[in-house]
């Protein structure tokens, strides 16, 4: 079942045409890996699909809802624009983490300023606090930084603040996840962490889209790969078609950049 419907998407700069038709779709519990070289619109798509752009034209659908459509002309608004946000979490190439607050803090605080819109907030506001605070320590867990609960973002490294803010992300649950090249800011050392976190949420069945400019962990994660190129798809198939045996000339151009 599709979890993420993108169809006819364009979006425009100006003169810039950055997206030019581009349609998708994304079954819940996998993995889409965008790949292509700076410039060929896949920040831009990223950002029109979790509602920080807006796309000039096409649909796009979220788990059953929709988040733009400009057949019907809908005008979202913020409160909707704010709950579509909610149903999909984005782990950007800059940390972006809060450096006043600690590790758990950053996890756990949008979430503690959610729950206060709940009912029974006031009547139970400790309760829900502690159980918001433990699931934020078991998402750190999970990314392996239990034991940095106290610790503020200054005192980690690229590494460990890039799997805070996965934390932070998973915190809100969303129904799918998107990383906007997690890796790029990062010491290559640094980067086999992250994607071995990204790897255990593959294994957990989290459906993600992934950009990326690591091409083996592109191969080895997804279920499905998108190369983008001009704004439009270029390529799109498994791993195996569109890495290993690409047909389209401009792909395995930009391949070829990544052989060794």
């Amino acid at each position: 079942m599709a979890i993420l419907e993108v169809t006819n998407i364009h979006k425009s700069f100006g003169s810039n045409h950055v997206l030019n038709g581009i349609s998708f779709s994304l079954d819940e519990g996998s993995v889409l890996s965008v790949i292509g070289s700076s410039g060929s619109g896949k920040t831009t798509l990223l950002r029109c699909i979790t509602s920080l752009e807006t796309a000039d034209q096409g649909k796009i659908v979220v788990n059953g809802n929709i988040v733009f459509d400009s057949e019907n002309q809908h005008k979202f608004t913020k409160e909707e624009i704010r709950k579509n946000r909610l149903s999909v979490g984005l782990v950007f190439q800059s940390f972006n983490l809060f450096p006043q607050y600690s590790v758990l803090d950053n996890v756990t605080l949008a979430v503690k300023l959610q729950a206060k819109n709940r009912e029974d907030y006031k009547a139970n506001k400790k309760q829900i606090i502690e159980q918001i605070e433990a699931e934020g320590l078991e998402l750190l867990r999970k990314v392996g930084l239990a034991e940095k609960r106290d610790a503020y973002p200054c005192e980690l490294s690229g590494g460990q603040q890039q799997r805070v803010s996965i934390a932070r992300a998973l915190a809100m649950k969303p129904d799918i996840l998107f990383f906007d090249e997690p890796t790029s800011a990062l010491d290559p050392e640094l980067t086999g962490e992250i994607l071995k976190v990204i790897k255990s949420l593959a294994a957990d069945n989290m459906t993600m889209v992934i950009v990326t400019h690591e091409m083996s962990f592109a191969r080895d994660v997804s279920d499905y790969i998108i190369f983008m190129d001009g704004g439009v798809i270029a390529e799109q198939g498994t791993p195996e078609q569109v890495i290993v045996n690409p047909k389209n000339e401009r792909t395995k151009a930009f391949l070829s950049r990544f052989q060794q």
